[in-house]
């Protein structure tokens, strides 16, 4: 490509081709996605359609032979489809297409295999696990629900809801529930609400339908999209039968709408009852604490103790007048033993007194220096004695010393 300025600019021819020739470059591909309007007009030879991704809001435009598409017909409405096209560029009007030589119908039997192993991979990450799994509110503020537009899913699972709560609030979001714009819309709705903090449990819901047209609700995109979401989700697709990858990976699987709208809400008379139920059990409790107390309180009573308190004080009396006694007459017995012993202790002593022995007459005879004398010879003749009798001392001098044969 030659280069260009605004002195030397390109015509429109140059630059037609020029992108023509570079698309002509990619040659012939294998497309998938879903076909949708097909328009086919009579005795024209070439078919027009839209190739639609079947997880992005983007399509293709498509033609080929009337005999391409006769060759795989029925088809059926939004048929997931294969092609083999090439690009086809028209230099005259600037207009791009997909020149389709081939076209082949995506079998359910394929489609059945692909999910399997989109399945085992996302449970070899962790995406099924019950762990992960959050908890349904008790009570949400508000209900986030995704659903078709004016579909009996949507109307099931409000009426049931309301029927069991009147009072629960919706956070309403009508999208496409099939088709290409399905996993777009949806994603879209469950972002919105999954940032809405008056949101606190999101329901994802439609009626039954066939394989096909559940297909949206198995989508990678969406299902990683839930995985990742920070409110609890609760999934409710089809009927008992149908199994997306949705119900999986969700928080609660409701075999059918009616069943979420009975999930996410308690039941108002239900939890009245409880409530009853509790008053019941705490008045009982209480009551039965309460006699059970006045009964305890009466056997106290009805102790001689509470019914003559002064009895405890006249039997201790007695017992300290009892224990008085005791201790009189064991302290006087001891001082009568005291006193005897005494006197005859007393006795004793004046019986072994030297001045029992001086009153029967005996004198005691002492030196000057206050010895007694024992022996006559200690003695010499004219020394000073002292002669003690009973009753005074008698001063005396030896004439002579005469001792006892």
């Amino acid at each position: 490509m030659p280069e260009t300025s605004a002195e030397k600019p390109l015509s429109v021819r140059v630059i037609s081709e020029a992108i023509g020739d570079y698309l002509s470059k990619l040659g012939a591909v294998w497309i998938e996605g879903e076909l949708s309007e097909v328009t086919v007009r009579p005795g024209a030879p070439m078919v027009f359609m839209r190739l639609r991704d079947t997880s992005a809001d983007m399509s293709l435009s498509i033609m080929c032979h009337r005999s391409v598409l006769e060759a795989v017909q029925p088809l059926p409405q939004n048929a997931r489809v294969v092609m083999h096209s090439k690009v086809s560029w028209y230099a005259k009007n600037g207009s791009l297409s997909m020149s389709v030589k081939e076209i082949r119908q995506v079998g359910v039997g394929e489609l059945l295999a692909r999910l399997e192993l989109l399945k085992s991979t996302l449970a070899a990450e962790g995406l099924f696990d019950l762990d992960r799994k959050k908890e349904l509110p008790f009570l949400p503020k508000k209900v986030g629900l995704i659903c078709g537009r004016n579909s009996d899913a949507e109307k099931d699972v409000i009426e049931n809801a309301k029927r069991r709560w009147p009072s629960v609030q919706f956070e309403l979001r009508e999208v496409a529930v099939q088709g290409s714009a399905a996993v777009v819309e949806v994603s879209e709705a469950l972002l919105e609400l999954d940032a809405n903090p008056d949101v606190d449990v999101i329901i994802i819901t439609r009626g039954g339908g066939s394989f096909e047209d559940l297909l949206p609700f198995s989508d990678e995109t969406l299902i990683r999209l839930v995985a990742d979401a920070k409110t609890p989700i609760v999934s409710a697709i089809g009927h008992e039968k149908d199994s997306p990858l949705l119900d999986l990976v969700a928080d609660y699987r409701a075999s059918t709408p009616t069943d979420a709208g009975k999930r996410v809400v308690p039941d108002v008379q239900e939890e009245l009852s409880k409530i009853r139920d509790l008053q019941h059990r705490a008045a009982r409790h209480v009551t039965n604490f309460i006699e059970f107390e006045l009964h305890r309180l009466e056997n106290f009573r009805s102790r001689p103790i509470f019914k003559d308190p002064l009895s405890m004080v006249v039997l201790r009396q007695e017992a300290l007048g009892a224990l008085r006694a005791r201790s009189n007459r064991s302290t006087e017995n001891r001082i009568n033993l005291a006193q005897e012993e005494l006197t005859n202790l007393r006795g004793q002593v004046r019986t072994l007194s030297p001045q029992a022995t001086l009153d029967r007459g005996y004198a005691v005879v002492l030196t000057q220096d206050g010895n007694i004398v024992r022996e006559a010879s200690t003695l010499t003749v004219g020394q000073k004695i002292a002669i003690r009798v009973a009753k005074g001392v008698v001063a005396a001098t030896t004439d002579g010393i005469k001792e006892q044969e």
